[in-house]
């Protein structure tokens, strides 16, 4: 299954930051990592075999590191996946 999880920081630190970025070195789960713009600070990408596995994830991430908010969304469908880009972008 695959799970996003958006992520608002506690604190705009730099020391956060780089906390934030062992952590999820750390967990294979999470397959993809991204910092935005808006309401949100993080997007993870986790793919885990059931919702057990996805929990023991939760876990060692609030054990680990504070967070303001973590809201975990479970994919439905995937509705379309593609590794391909335009070729007038590269």
């Amino acid at each position: 299954m695959t799970i996003f999880i958006g992520v608002t920081a506690s604190r705009h630190e730099i020391s956060w930051l780089n906390q934030f970025r062992e952590l999820i070195e750390e967990i294979p789960e999470i397959t993809e990592a991204y910092r935005l713009t808006g309401t949100v600070d993080y997007i993870l990408k986790v793919v885990v075999p059931d919702v057990a596995t996805y929990d023991r994830v939760y876990k060692q991430m609030i054990e680990r590191l504070e967070f303001n908010q973590i809201n975990s969304m479970i994919s439905m469908e995937e509705l379309k996946f593609t590794t391909a880009i335009p070729t007038s972008y590269l």
